[in-house]
C-alpha cells in the first residue's frame, strides 16, 4: 500500500472553488505517484476562513462559526476526489459544529467506492481548551483500508500510548496524524510521539502537517514540523525509524508500506514491545513501591 503524507503549505484562496482546485491538483499529483492513500493535514478547514473579511478571520470563535457554511461543499469535493482518484483521503480536520455553540475537530475519511467514515480529536490542546467552545470525541476508531486497518490520531492523540494500542488492538497496523503545530517543541512532541507509536505497536504511522506562515489567522498564523512516515526501529526498517520524511521543498512524503512483511518481520525481530506490552501488567509491577537504602556496612 503506497501512503502519502503531505507538508501542506497554508494559503489564503479567495473562494471555495479556489481551495477546491488547489485540492484536486494536491490529490492529483499524490495519485499521479501511486498513492492510494493520501492524508492532509489538522485544521485544513480552517484556511476556508480566509474566504472571509478580517473581522471573521482574525477571531477563532468567528472562523469556527463562518467556515460551517462549507461543510456540505467539503463533503462533496473530498468525496468526489476520492472517488476520482481512487485513493482513501484523510480530509486533514474540520471543526463541526455539534450544537449549543460547541464544535469537535473531526477528521473525515473517504474512500473510492463512496464511503465516509470520521475519527473526532480526543485529547484536547491547551490552545482547544482556551477557546471555551471545542470539545473532546468520544468514540475511538479503526477502519478498513482495503490492504490494511487503520486508525486516525489527530495530532495531540498520537502522543497517548493508551489510545494507539486500543486501535492496534483492534486491528490497526497503520496510524494516519493528521497534525499541525506552530512551535519546534510541538513539532517534535508530535514526531516523538509517531516515533514511539510505531515502536510499541510494530505499525506504520503517516503524519501530515501544516507548513508557513498564515498571518491573517490567530489558528494557522505559524506552522511547523516535516511530513513522514514511519515504521518500528527493528530488523528490515530504517534504524532511525524514518521511512520518509519532507524537506522544505517537498509537497508528499511517500512510501511502500507492506504490512504482511510488517507481520512476518517478527520472526527475526530483536524486540516485541507490541507482544511484550503485557508484561506491564503483572501484579507487581501495576504499583511503584519505594525502597529504602540498605545500612552501610
Amino acid at each position: 500500500m503506497r501512503v502519502a503524507a503531505a507538508r501542506y503549505a497554508i494559503g489564503m484562496p479567495p473562494d471555495f472553488d479556489a481551495f477546491a482546485a488547489h485540492q484536486r491538483r494536491l490529490l492529483g499529483d499524490a495519485a499521479a505517484q501511486g498513492a492510494q492513500v493520501a492524508v492532509l493535514p489538522e485544521y485544513l478547514a480552517l484556511e476556508l476562513a480566509a474566504t472571509f473579511d478580517d473581522s471573521v478571520r482574525s477571531n477563532t470563535r468567528a472562523s469556527l462559526a463562518a467556515v460551517q457554511r462549507y461543510r456540505d461543499d467539503w463533503l462533496t469535493l473530498f468525496a468526489g476526489l476520492a472517488r476520482d482518484t481512487g485513493m482513501h483521503i484523510v480530509a486533514g480536520s474540520f471543526l463541526v459544529d455539534i450544537g449549543g455553540g460547541r464544535y469537535r475537530n473531526r477528521s473525515d475519511l473517504f474512500s473510492p467506492d463512496g464511503g465516509h467514515a470520521w475519527q473526532d480529536k480526543l485529547q484536547l490542546t491547551g490552545f482547544e481548551k482556551k477557546t471555551g467552545v471545542i470539545e473532546p470525541g468520544d468514540t475511538l476508531k479503526v477502519f478498513d483500508l482495503g490492504g490494511a486497518r487503520a486508525g486516525i490520531a489527530i495530532c495531540y492523540d498520537i502522543e497517548f500510548p493508551l489510545l494507539a494500542r486500543t486501535q492496534w488492538e483492534a486491528g490497526a497496523r497503520l496510524l494516519l496524524v493528521p497534525s499541525c503545530t506552530d512551535t519546534a517543541a510541538g513539532a517534535t512532541r508530535v514526531r516523538v510521539g509517531c516515533l514511539a507509536r510505531a515502536l510499541e505497536n510494530r505499525c506504520f504511522v503517516a503524519q501530515s502537517v501544516t507548513a508557513g506562515e498564515a498571518p491573517w489567522t490567530p489558528i494557522l498564523d505559524v506552522n511547523t514540523g516535516s511530513a513522514g512516515l514511519f515504521a518500528p526501529m527493528d530488523v528490515g526498517f530504517p534504524a532511525d525509524g524514518v521511512l520518509v520524511e519532507t524537506n522544505d521543498a517537498d509537497v508528499w512524503a511517500i512510501a511502500d508500506l507492506d504490512v504482511d512483511a510488517l507481520e512476518a518481520a517478527r520472526v527475526d525481530a530483536q524486540v516485541d514491545n507490541d507482544r511484550d506490552w503485557v508484561g506491564q501488567a503483572r501484579p507487581a509491577l501495576v504499583r511503584a513501591v519505594l525502597s529504602s537504602f540498605d545500612s552501610p556496612a
